[in-house]
């Protein structure tokens, strides 16, 4: 049984490195399907009557004030090498004063010895940190548990990541979702701490989130599609699964189509997948997002020029987006999402259909 048990919890550790390699190594990012943000066309103001000094990029989340309305989205941890990915990447957050998440801390809950790849919060003194877990492992879990994650951390929020698709391509799999819904109203009832509920590339419809708002949640990752793609990464990782990996590579709803499904509904809002420039992220700020999510092209950076590459991507981001803010006439993270738009056909079609009144055919 032990040995059976470290097995298991070895090959969650390969799995988590191999995912890493292949984000550097292959293109893993959706073929055909886009995020839809291009389909969003910002209204040019010639008189803004603004300085670039003037536009200001900080916005409150969970207590604190960010710089900019950006998170670094979990990627990984359980390995040394996953511990000196978040270590450095808490660090440029930090600095930048940007919000951080770990990767999916189903390691640490399988092998307490690793909790130390996760904790960087000496790192990230100050900023907004993120703990991690799947819903698949969620839904076995106690209250109590979901709190040692959050303690481990010391973090402001628990992503409960949403992987389904990700977890059916997978040999080694979860198979099983049918207690979703009933955790996140269980944590939202029980658990102190703030619940994010986390898509992992797959995006977002508005049936699901009107789901996760009656069962309490108040602040979703719509995590489209157009950008990363998981079913893409874990085919790679087995090649036996390639003909499903191939058929569902660009599953989902794009982040674009996400934050359109989603207008109007009660929920703070994260916009990721794909998310690539400053522009993208100010697009996703007018389609109503408060904040914007990016992972592998920070990864990527950090990996091709260290720290300093990852602080320069960041930076240029906020750089894009002030641009963007100015360009708009936007003074502030409030005005960029009043910003007028102009939304391409693609996108219009996925604005949420009025429902009949009852009685009415």
């Amino acid at each position: 049984m032990v040995r059976r048990r470290t097995a298991a919890i070895d090959e969650i550790a390969e799995r988590k490195q191999a995912h890493l390699d292949l984000c550097l190594r292959e293109d893993v990012e959706a073929s055909a399907k886009t995020t839809l943000l291009e389909q969003v066309e910002l209204v040019h103001e010639a008189l803004p009557d603004l300085n670039l000094n003037d536009v200001d990029t900080s916005t409150p989340w969970l207590g604190k004030k960010l710089a900019a309305p950006l998170v670094i989205t979990g990627m990984t941890g359980g390995t040394r090498a996953a511990f000196k990915v978040n270590r450095d990447l808490a660090r440029v957050a930090e600095e930048a004063g940007i919000a951080f998440g770990v990767g999916s801390q189903r390691a640490m809950q399988s092998r307490p010895k690793s909790e130390w790849t996760y904790q960087i919060r000496e790192y990230a003194p100050s900023t907004v940190v993120l703990a991690n877990i799947g819903i698949g492992q969620a839904q076995e879990m106690e209250v109590e548990q979901f709190q040692e994650l959050i303690d481990a951390l010391g973090a402001d929020a628990l992503c409960l990541h949403l992987n389904v698709a990700q977890e059916l391509i997978q040999p080694e799999g979860d198979r099983s979702f049918a207690e979703g819904t009933k955790v996140f109203r269980r944590l939202s009832r029980k658990l102190g701490t703030p619940v994010v509920a986390k898509e992992t590339g797959c995006g977002m419809s508005r049936r699901t989130a009107e789901r996760l708002y009656a069962a309490g949640v108040r602040h979703v990752d719509v995590s489209g599609a157009g950008g990363t793609s998981w079913v893409r990464i874990e085919a790679l990782r087995a090649p036996e699964t390639d003909r499903l990996g191939t058929l569902y590579r660009d599953w989902g709803v794009p982040t674009a189509a996400s934050l359109v499904q989603l207008d109007g509904l009660r929920l703070y809002r994260i916009a990721s997948g794909g998310i690539r420039s400053g522009l993208d992220v100010a697009r996703a700020l007018a389609l109503g997002a408060n904040l914007a999510g990016a992972a592998l092209p920070v990864y990527q950076a950090y990996q091709e020029g260290g720290l300093d590459g990852a602080r320069n991507f960041v930076t240029e981001l906020v750089r894009e987006l002030r641009v963007a803010m100015l360009l708009t006439g936007s003074r502030s993270i409030a005005e960029m999402r009043r910003a007028e738009v102009v939304l391409g056909a693609k996108l219009l079609a996925w604005k949420p259909k009025r429902r009949p009144a009852k009685g009415r055919r």
